[in-house]
């Protein structure tokens, strides 16, 4: 591999105008066909094959009202007055009619025919259904219904709309990513000591991202793509593009410093420090696309598309900064006598200076068993919370507090109670295809549920265009992401053969807020098998890679412990509700259902990532000197800088995200700023070197068998010594090829 894309480094600076060129029409024409066809976002969550998703689709057919999307415009009535009082009648009948007249709205039912009016006769609901899907409903509906709404507060009434309208519809761009960019600029700055580098660094990066968002938009009009999988896809192809641009083109700044050839030194750099990009990149992509195993159509495509976002980042980084470096030649190098010159003559240790990687490596590894014992104990700490994870998926109740939906919300809770905001549909289905039966049938499955633990009450059968199905509105004492409400979904299901033997019907449970149990319960069951998956796709390659048992085994126990603490910082933030306040977290609950599966795909990426780029010059060393410990103190003089810069790049782009005011993204980007910062800190740049000082000759050992079966992949780039051409070793300084030993470092 290295060979070949050493040879990939030389044709793309050679032909730098051409490689540019490609980048540059490729993403024009991927930006037009977004323009031209612009396809809608679909956030919808479903699970095919589910009992819940079955029921769904076919109430979709038969009562289009109960699967679309829906609304709710909320009245309440001034201090010391009552919903009822005539005037405040008159204006919820006007406001009826004009949410009758907005644009696609198929119903719209009045509070009092709907029983929507509360106990205290101070609140009452206007019920608003569409004939489409949330996504396509237009922003024009909407607002349509909070200009009905806010014109009722004319006459007195406080109003607020939620509903599954408020879903969210869209790509966040915002200040705080711009932040975040800017804060990755002045971190390369800083790690490069030249606005000339760290622009050149950025570039590629920032083209990589446009590239993948617009190919994952273009393809909207064919495929169902949720916001959130555009939100995810640019969140990790800005944060992997950034880092995988800073590995390939420090290593080119420190071989230029050394007076290699330009031409030659990108090569090297790609060939070196682009295969470790590759085998990186490879990894998140494996695991993201891994996602599709589990059988759910939204983490699929979130998967794939984050995936894809990856994969054109590497290709950015293999290809754009070879040419990009073309066009800048010599110029790169940095300046004899500056700061960047000192850097890299410090990181080849041919100044005898020591660097604070170096200094932190020694003092890390002084006692490496109590630095063990510290860095696990304080990260198992962490994970204690994640022993209390409950998942579920968010709803209006985790939008901000000062939203309308959050109003609605919090109003239909506290007024009506919890259970209203999240109903659960009992389809009922029965072999007599007459009505009568069908409405018997019916009544009598709704006089059964009004007996089960935890049902609030139980409205009366409503029928469909299907003469054989009825539906059954149940209104549970809790809320949609309560463990209550999701019991109470299972003692439904489980009367159900006592149910066809009495009454003759089928009983389904659906709606929203079974749908998404049934989601939640899908991935709970898939994590355990997922983190298997992972951990043993780890363990295997690291094991080619570094040729090692101790290594592998190591990197496998540091990854599960990143991922364990991060789990139980998001658990003791979102679902404790510890410092909410401060974080400006509006709502503690269960953990968004998808984010433990999705923070182990990337952070096993990452966690690969860094561990190669800082072990692997530890093994070089290795192979130079055989001394154990101090390979593992030489080795990090090399990296820790770089990949020091490379954490802070991805937190701080994983960080910017989450002052968005959307449930889904903020625990995401908190759980993966989190997991980069203890899986690079704590893990790899203290935890490893402890355990290689400890392991000592026994952490490079692999049986010889085992050695001779496992395919060579060649990371380091060892192989290139022999394909690099005479001419161009005769062009270095003396002593440059063998400071380069196995890898180029």
């Amino acid at each position: 591999m290295a060979v070949l894309l050493h040879r990939l480094g030389h044709s793309a600076y050679r032909h730098r105008k051409l490689v540019l060129g490609i980048w540059l029409f490729v993403l024009a024409a991927l930006i037009t066909c977004v323009g031209v066809f612009g396809g809608k976002l679909d956030d919808r969550f479903s699970v095919p094959g589910t009992e819940s998703q079955r029921a769904l689709d076919s109430l979709s057919k038969t009562l289009p009202e109960a699967s679309g999307a829906s609304a709710q415009i909320v009245f309440t009535a001034p201090e010391g007055h009552r919903i009822t009082e005539a005037p405040y009648t008159a204006t919820i009948t006007r406001t009826v009619a004009e949410a009758e007249r907005a644009p696609q709205v198929s119903e719209v039912v009045d509070p009092r025919s709907a029983g929507a009016v509360s106990a205290d006769r101070t609140t009452a609901i206007v019920q608003v259904h569409y004939r489409v899907q949330t996504a396509e409903v237009r922003t024009s509906s909407v607002d349509a219904l909070q200009d009905a709404a806010r014109a009722a507060e004319q006459d007195g009434l406080r109003t607020a709309v939620g509903g599954s309208v408020f879903n969210s519809k869209g790509v966040h761009i915002g200040p705080s990513e711009i932040i975040g960019v800017a804060v990755a600029l002045l971190v390369l700055v800083v790690t490069f000591g030249s606005l000339l580098a760290a622009g050149m660094a950025l570039l590629p990066a920032l083209i990589g991202v446009a590239a993948g968002l617009a190919g994952l938009l273009a393809l909207a009009p064919a495929i169902s793509i949720s916001s959130t999988a555009v939100t995810l896809a640019l969140m990790l192809g800005l944060a992997v593009g950034i880092d995988y641009v800073l590995f390939i083109l420090s290593r080119h700044r420190q071989q230029l410093a050394r007076g290699t050839d330009p031409k030659e030194s990108v090569a090297l750099a790609v060939g070196t420090a682009g295969s470790a990009v590759v085998f990186a990149g490879a990894t998140v992509i494996i695991a993201l696309a891994a996602l599709s195993v589990i059988g759910i159509p939204f983490l699929t495509t979130m998967g794939l598309g984050a995936a894809g976002a990856v994969l054109i980042a590497v290709l950015a980084a293999i290809t754009l900064v070879p040419a990009i470096a073309g066009f800048a030649g010599a110029r790169l190098a940095p300046k004899p006598g500056s700061r960047a010159a000192r850097r890299a003559a410090d990181a080849e240790g041919t100044t005898g200076r020591t660097t604070l990687g170096t200094r932190w490596t020694k003092w890390v590894i002084a006692k490496p068993l109590l630095t063990v014992l510290a860095v696990v104990g304080i990260l198992v700490t962490l994970m204690l919370p994640a022993a209390d994870l409950r998942l579920a998926l968010p709803d209006n109740g985790s939008a901000p507090h000062a939203s309308t939906q959050r109003t609605a919300y919090d109003t239909i809770s506290r007024t009506f109670g919890p259970g209203f905001n999240g109903p659960l549909l009992v389809l009922a289905e029965t072999n007599d295809r007459t009505a009568a039966a069908s409405s018997q049938a019916g009544a009598q499955v709704a006089e059964k549920l009004r007996t089960l633990k935890d049902v609030k009450a139980v409205l009366p059968p409503q029928p469909t265009s299907d003469p054989t199905q009825s539906v059954i509105t149940v209104l549970p004492n809790s809320g949609p992401d309560s463990v209550r409400t999701d019991r109470l979904v299972r003692d439904i299901r489980a009367v159900a053969p006592e149910l066809r033997d009495t009454t003759g019907a089928s009983i389904a449970v659906t709606g929203t807020t079974a749908v998404n149990i049934d989601v939640s319960n899908r991935l709970s069951d898939s994590l355990l098998p997922f983190v298997a998956i992972v951990v043993g796709l780890s363990l295997l390659l690291l094991m080619m890679v570094f040729r090692s048992l101790v290594i592998p085994v190591k990197a496998a126990v540091g990854f599960l412990l990143s991922v364990g603490a991060s789990l139980g910082l998001v658990v003791a933030v979102f679902q404790w509700g510890w410092l909410a306040d401060v974080l400006g977290v509006p709502h503690s609950g269960p953990v968004v259902s998808f984010l433990p599966i999705i923070l182990i795909g990337v952070l096993f990426g990452l966690a690969m990532d860094y561990e190669v780029f800082l072990v692997s010059g530890m093994r070089e060393e290795w192979a130079h000197t055989g001394q154990a410990r101090r390979s593992v103190v030489d080795g990090a003089r090399h990296s820790v800088r770089v990949v020091t810069a490379a954490a802070l790049i991805m937190f701080t782009v994983f960080a910017g995200f989450f002052p968005l005011d959307d449930s889904l993204i903020k625990p995401i980007a908190f759980a993966l700023a989190v997991g980069v910062a203890i899986d690079a800190f704590a893990v790899r740049m203290t935890l490893v070197p402890a355990v290689l000082a400890l392991a000592g000759r026994g952490a490079w050992w692999l049986p010889a068998w085992l050695d001779r079966i496992l395919p060579d992949l060649d990371v380091e780039g060892s192989s290139l010594q022999k394909a690099e051409p005479t001419e161009s070793r005769e062009a270095e300084p003396a002593g440059a090829s063998g400071a380069r030993g196995n890898s180029g470092k």
